[in-house]
């Protein structure tokens, strides 16, 4: 592979652990923002 092929492959790398970390963070956030509303109402939390 050329030294030209190499970046744009690390570049398109780079570009999908981004958009892979944002996912994550997302989902993060939902099962935590999930967790608080149950808990503020009073909702068991288990796992079934």
């Amino acid at each position: 592979m050329t030294p030209e092929e190499e970046k744009i492959v690390r570049a398109r790398q780079k570009s999908r652990a981004r958009i892979m970390a944002l996912l994550l963070l997302a989902f993060v956030i939902l099962v935590f923002a999930i967790s608080i509303v149950k808990i503020s109402q009073g909702i068991p939390l288990k796992a079934t």
